[in-house]
C-alpha cells in the first residue's frame, strides 16, 4: 500500500499547486483513479487511501473486477462503450464519460428508462483531431447536445476529452482550452436535460495543465498505480 499511498500524496500535491496557481479551490476538483489493468487488490488499497472514484476503460475488465472490490467508491466508465455493453454498464457505473453517438445515447436512455432511472453521462469531444481517438468533432458538439435533450432516461452532466499525448504538457493546453470554451458555450444555452457540471480532462502526463484550464474531473492512472 505504501507505493500507492505515496503516489496519491504526490498527485494531490500537484493538484493543490495547480489549483492554487489558477485561483481555484482544490475541493472543487475530483480525482478519478483510472484502473485499467490494475488488479482488484490494488483498487481496494487505493480506496483505503482515500480514492472515492474508480475509472475503468473496458467494460469486460470492469465487469470482472467490480464484484471483487469491497471498498466504497463510485465507478465511472471512462473508455469507449459499445451499445451491446450498455446493459452491464448500467449495473456498475454512476457516470459514463464517453458518449459520442446518438445511437449510444439512445440505447443508454432506453435501458435506463426501462429501469425507471436516469443515467448521468458526459459527451466526449475529440479536441486533438486525431483519427485514432473517439469523440465528436468540436463543431458538432452543440447540435449533438441539442439532439440529446429529449432523451428522458439520460442526463448530460458535461463534456470530456482526451488531449493529444505529447511530451510537453503545455502543448496539450489548446485541447483543454477548446473543451472549456465549448463547456461554457453549452452552459449558456440552458438546454433541457443538459447540465454543464463536469469538465473531464487531464491524465497522468498533463492533469496540472487541465486543472489550469478548468478541469474539475481529472483521470489519473499511471501516476497512482506505478511501482
Amino acid at each position: 500500500m505504501s507505493a500507492i499511498r505515496e503516489n496519491l500524496k504526490a498527485v494531490h500535491r500537484r493538484m493543490t499547486a495547480a489549483a492554487e496557481q489558477s485561483g481555484r479551490r482544490l475541493e472543487d476538483i475530483e480525482l478519478v483513479a483510472v484502473t485499467k489493468t490494475v488488479p482488484a487488490e490494488d483498487i481496494e488499497q487505493a480506496i483505503a487511501c482515500g480514492v472515492d472514484i474508480i475509472g475503468e476503460n473496458r467494460m469486460q475488465e470492469a465487469a470482472a473486477k467490480f464484484p471483487q472490490v469491497k471498498g466504497d467508491a463510485r465507478w465511472h466508465m471512462v473508455g469507449h462503450l459499445q451499445r451491446n455493453k450498455v446493459k452491464k454498464a448500467l449495473e456498475i457505473f454512476q457516470l459514463i464519460h464517453s458518449v459520442d453517438s446518438f445511437r449510444l445515447a439512445e440505447e443508454i436512455s432506453r435501458l435506463a428508462a426501462a429501469q425507471g432511472r436516469t443515467m448521468d453521462v458526459l459527451v466526449q469531444v475529440n479536441t486533438s483531431g486525431e483519427v485514432s481517438k473517439f469523440g465528436l468533432d468540436p463543431q458538432q458538439t452543440v447540435p449533438f447536445l441539442e439532439s440529446l435533450a429529449p432523451l428522458s432516461g439520460l442526463r448530460v452532466q458535461g463534456l470530456m476529452t482526451i488531449g493529444a499525448f505529447l511530451p510537453d504538457p503545455e502543448a496539450v493546453r489548446p485541447c483543454f482550452r477548446q473543451l472549456r470554451e465549448l463547456f461554457e458555450r453549452a452552459g449558456d444555452l440552458h438546454l433541457p436535460n443538459v447540465r454543464m457540471r463536469y469538465l473531464s480532462m487531464g491524465m497522468s502526463n498533463d492533469y496540472p495543465v487541465a486543472i489550469a484550464e478548468g478541469a474539475n474531473l481529472i483521470r489519473v492512472g499511471t501516476a497512482i498505480f506505478r511501482a
